[in-house]
């Protein structure tokens, strides 16, 4: 009996500290019993509603209960943030989301919802590395002639994207910002024809995935000068990461990350955190990841912490950008 109220309050002592709020410590210990909703911020199909799918099992293994994906597109991924924000902070819905979560926030600055305070993140998912590639018809053949072309007098390069406020855009604007060039965004609706330009030389240069880079690289199609990334693409072992050219401000990620409302008791975030380590440990989900270029955070950054240091730099970060070049949202 005294072990079993100690217990209850080492429970309620925790929820005080790490939520600020106070939490039932009888649903935390019998956290999950009833299916979880995870939010996706972007139609079927996409890039981040194929990595909730790749990770649904292995989720629905760890945790013994149905894990149910839940579409809500709109608004550059800020309506199913708002959603997720606004439910209740009992772990049975969270949210699956990406870069885009930190540069709306500059984006779109009438939001309901503040995506530091509002959220409680779990951990991350994983990254996934873009390149810095030009058509095959360009002069430059390495970095260095590439530095030099591109700030010959008169020169403005054309950078493709694949919309205003993508990531491909933000992008694309701080690597001419670090790398001191004169550019003219070029926007497109969406990857694929913004590809089809590049490849055929209507654009200089486009921030794309390296696993969408790749063959096109193999068959001489493409050019690729730099990894976007904080580590090198294994599928291109030999590009360099912009960082290790010199410029630090540019290892930067497409990360994906998963977040509760704020509030969530911190026992069911260390349950879901420990659920997702486990699901990112399993083969398969390694093997498909890979397959698909994304790698997946070291384990010291598979914290909680880890996900809320990262959302507050990534913040930052795109704000410095997006308010510097006057980007909004369309």
């Amino acid at each position: 009996m005294f072990l079993a109220r100690a217990l209850a309050a080492a429970l309620l002592a925790a929820c005080l500290l790490t939520t600020g709020a106070v939490c039932n410590p009888a649903r935390a210990q019998t956290y999950p019993n009833r299916p979880i909703t995870l939010l996706v911020p972007y139609p079927p199909g996409g890039a981040t509603d194929a990595i909730a799918r790749i990770i649904q099992k292995p989720l629905e293994k760890s945790l013994g209960q149905t894990i149910v994906v839940e579409n809500v597109g709109g608004a550059g991924g800020m309506i199913a943030a708002a959603r997720a924000a606004r439910a209740e902070p009992d772990g049975y819905t969270i949210l699956l989301h990406q870069v885009a979560l930190a540069a709306g926030v500059s984006l779109y600055p009438k939001l309901s919802f503040d995506a530091v305070k509002d959220f409680a993140p779990i951990g991350l998912v994983n990254t996934t590395a873009s390149t810095l590639s030009g058509p095959a018809s360009l002069p430059p053949n390495n970095f260095k002639e590439l530095l030099r072309w591109a700030k010959e007098p008169g020169r403005t390069v054309k950078i493709g994207h694949a919309g205003i406020g993508s990531y491909g855009h933000i992008s694309g604007v701080l690597i001419a910002q670090e790398l001191g060039w004169k550019a003219t965004q070029v926007p497109y609706r969406g990857a694929g024809p913004a590809l089809v330009d590049l490849l055929s030389g209507q654009v200089d240069f486009s921030s794309i995935s390296a696993i969408q880079a790749a063959p096109f690289v193999t068959s001489g199609k493409l050019k690729t000068y730099a990894i976007i990334g904080r580590r090198r693409f294994p599928g291109m072992p030999d590009v360099p990461t912009l960082g290790e050219l010199g410029y630090k401000k540019l290892d930067i990620d497409f990360w994906h990350m998963i977040l509760a409302p704020a509030g969530t008791p911190r026992p069911i975030v260390n349950r879901l955190n420990t659920a997702l380590r486990t699901a990112l440990a399993d083969a398969t989900v390694q093997k498909t990841f890979a397959e698909g270029g994304m790698v997946l955070f070291p384990p010291e950054e598979e914290t909680p912490e880890a996900a809320h240091a990262l959302l507050k730099d990534e913040i930052k970060l795109w704000h410095d950008v997006i308010t510097a070049n006057e980007i909004a949202a369309q």
